[in-house]
């Protein structure tokens, strides 16, 4: 290469450039570029006449062109040359050679190693079959997210009237039931003639219909129809984020829509809308919580026998240690949490029913003595002092919204229970594979029970050690209500 250089720079001497060495110089540089699988590349070797004589006339045209020599000043012997090589002309598609493959760099490495695969048709029939029931799965989740959706607005709205039915009823049967009072006492007063008889009669009346009323009001309990809607509210709006969850996630499947489809009818069930008919018992003969979930009767059971081939096996983030842990959760919350709530529940329900017969039935004994006004003294006394009274009940049972407080003892007890059964059918799952991952699992149950996951491990130590020891654990499981 440095002979060649020293053939072009002969010009700044004077010396003609030898056009014949430049060519050479082209020449290998084409030889030092090309595949070492082609035959080295000469003038004569070039397969057509017409085309080699166009190819020195390029190869000559191009070293007279490339070659700029400039001095820089006239003093200095330093020449500065920039030589600009142009794209060389496409000659090598005129050689006659083998081609060279020309075959992606992965798809070469895949053909080294091996790694060539065949995809079937039965595969590829699966795979567009799974595609097509990932979309229809998911347009179904669409569907029950939009009817999901439509129950939120449909409960909200129902549980603001049926509030607003309490607060009017309230007040409606105490304005009432105060104003048949000061009618008859008003008509003891006057003694007798046609101002006694109007004054009796407008009592006797008022008091009637707010018998007629409270019937009414106590037997649908309008507080406690309130509760039951904002429950349903607030039930469905976890329903929509577990479904908006889902679709975020990734491709839902069929089981997801089938499990959703359960939930959703489950809280139809718990918290019917109509009244007639669906409504549920207000004054049943036993406590009971509230059932908003599907029945989990599939617990796979059958997977007890595995139990020593999964001891190897990957265990999901679970432990000896976190399922004896659980098992102490379960014993805390059934001895103390839902024994508890229990207890309240039947008494609030007791407190309940005696309060719904005791004001129907005293604004109906004020009815009667306000009949009897002027007959006796006796008559008005009872007619004003049962009227008084049956107003305070009626105004203690429907302002302090004991129906309210009856359910809301009836959904923490279901709290409890689902969280309950949820552990139960995790633990009893043999499968760790088919289980929640247990440090996941663990995080919701310390949640759930508002603890944090020492507090958390720290209320099993406890429990384990009172049970060992034959006393009763001092707290509750739950530090939310």
């Amino acid at each position: 290469m440095n002979k060649e250089l020293n053939i072009m720079n002969k010009e700044e001497n004077g010396s003609p450039i030898n056009r014949p060495g430049v060519v050479r110089y082209y020449i290998a540089a084409i030889n030092k570029t090309q595949p070492a699988s082609l035959p080295p590349f000469s003038i004569s070797t070039f397969p057509l006449s017409p085309y080699k004589e166009k190819l020195r006339e390029n190869l000559h045209q191009m070293a007279s062109s490339t070659l700029r020599l400039s001095s820089s000043s006239s003093c200095s012997r330093q020449i500065n040359a920039a030589i600009h090589v142009p794209k060389l002309p496409k000659v090598i598609t005129y050689f006659s050679g083998p081609k060279i493959p020309t075959r992606k760099l992965v798809e070469e490495l895949k053909i080294r190693e091996g790694f060539t695969s065949i995809v079937p048709v039965e595969k590829i029939n699966e795979i567009t079959t799974t595609s097509t029931d990932d979309k229809i799965a998911t347009t179904q989740l669409y569907a029950i997210l939009e009817a999901v959706a439509d129950r939120v607005e449909m409960h909200a709205n129902i549980g603001k009237q049926r509030e607003n039915w309490n607060t009017l009823l309230l007040n409606s049967v105490n304005m009432i039931t105060l104003t048949a009072a000061t009618m008859a006492g008003a008509a003891a007063i006057d003694g007798a003639g046609m101002p006694l008889l109007a004054l009796k009669l407008s009592s006797t009346l008022l008091y009637s219909a707010a018998t007629g009323m409270l019937l009414v009001m106590n037997k649908i309990q309008p507080s406690q129809l309130a509760e039951e809607q904002r429950n349903a509210t607030r039930l469905f709006k976890q329903i929509q984020t577990q479904i908006q969850t889902t679709l975020a996630l990734g491709t839902p499947t069929e089981k997801d829509v089938r499990g959703l489809m359960e939930k959703v009818l489950a809280v139809d069930k718990a918290y019917p809308l109509p009244l007639l008919g669906a409504m549920l018992d207000k004054f049943p003969a036993k406590f009971e919580p509230s059932v908003w979930w599907p029945s989990n009767q599939q617990i796979q059971k059958k997977n007890k026998s595995s139990q020593g081939k999964q001891r190897d096996e990957k265990k999901n983030g679970w432990s000896e240690e976190m399922e004896v842990e659980m098992r102490e959760i379960i014993e805390v919350v059934k001895r103390k949490d839902i024994e508890d709530y229990e207890r309240l529940g039947n008494l609030v329900l007791r407190i309940n029913k005696v309060l719904a017969i005791s004001g129907p039935l005293l604004t109906g004994i004020a009815a009667v003595g306000s009949a009897f006004v002027g007959n006796g003294s006796w008559a008005a006394v009872v007619a004003v002092a049962a009227g008084a009274l049956g107003s305070a009940v009626n105004a203690f049972e429907h302002g302090s919204q004991i129906g309210m407080v009856f359910e809301m003892y009836r959904n923490c007890a279901g709290f409890f229970q689902l969280l309950q059964e949820s552990i139960e059918a995790t633990l009893e799952e043999r499968d760790f594979g088919k289980r929640e991952n247990g440090e996941l699992f663990e995080m919701n149950v310390a949640l759930k029970l508002g603890r944090s996951l020492s507090n958390l491990r720290k209320l099993a130590r406890k429990s384990a050690s009172s049970r060992m020891d034959g006393t009763t654990i001092d707290e509750f499981a739950c530090k939310l209500f």
